[in-house]
């Protein structure tokens, strides 16, 4: 009897492949976008670091002067005990956190927000920053770690510096058990196994000696346990280089 193709494991919604929330420690987010932002500044102090498996960056606990605990993921260079800022007036400091309009072209920031209040959504893994490139009086264009530019509402804050923990991918992964472990705590698919390396009950492409044979391409109302390879794809390979007239 076959299988079902991993990805249809997947999108089941089974429990192996489910993130472990109930082991995340921290919920990074801004605090709320209140009237002490938007006209002065808010200052708090780093009270502690967290090793939070959610993140591949560390988390840092801000104690605020009203006594509140905001969780922020920590620049690089930043240190117990060191001052954060919240709000339009804040200085243009490690980690502190101001709109978009308020910091200049040629700064790194990161964790921003796509609409302003969400707590930032964008930029947020080890090692990472973008930079801003211009203003216009309602945008931000952001130079995105993917080289790719994006307009943001000027009102969206965002935080200064760029993440801790860069070079976390530079030590070499000796073993496949310690990359399993890793990659475990994150609930990511790993590893991933070509289809034409299975058997032929667990993959269409399976259960072959030789690969020439078959097409890749399926039809757009093929059945689940067969959309696999090219879905509709109306050509394949390089295309031809048309003649110039």
């Amino acid at each position: 009897m076959g299988k079902m193709l991993n990805q249809q494991r997947r999108g089941k919604g089974s429990p192996a492949f489910s993130a472990p929330s109930h082991k995340f420690n921290a919920k990074v987010s801004f605090r709320t976008y209140d009237e002490k932002e938007k006209t002065g500044v808010v200052k708090g102090k780093v009270v502690e670091f967290i090793n939070d498996p959610a993140h591949s960056g560390l988390v840092m606990n801000v104690k605020t002067e009203d006594g509140e605990i905001v969780q922020l993921l920590a620049p690089e260079g930043i240190a117990l005990g060191d001052e954060v800022e919240f709000g339009s007036n804040a200085s243009l400091k490690l980690g502190n956190v101001l709109p978009l309009e308020k910091i200049p072209d040629g700064m790194y920031v990161y964790n921003i927000e796509i609409v302003p209040g969400d707590g930032g959504k964008m930029i947020r893994a080890a090692g990472t920053s973008g930079t801003i490139i211009s203003h216009t009086d309602k945008e931000v264009y952001v130079a995105l770690p993917s080289k790719k530019v994006k307009t943001f509402n000027s009102k969206c804050r965002a935080q200064i510096g760029l993440i801790s923990v860069g070079g976390r991918l530079l030590r070499p992964v000796f073993k496949a058990g310690k990359k399993y472990h890793m990659v475990a705590s994150t609930a990511r698919y790993w590893p991933k196994v070509r289809g034409v390396k299975m058997s032929a009950y667990d993959h269409p492409f399976g259960g072959k000696q030789h690969h020439p044979g078959r097409s890749t391409i399926v039809a757009r109302n093929a059945p689940p346990g067969r959309k696999v390879g090219l879905l509709a794809a109306a050509s394949v390979g390089r295309g031809k280089k048309k003649k110039k007239v």
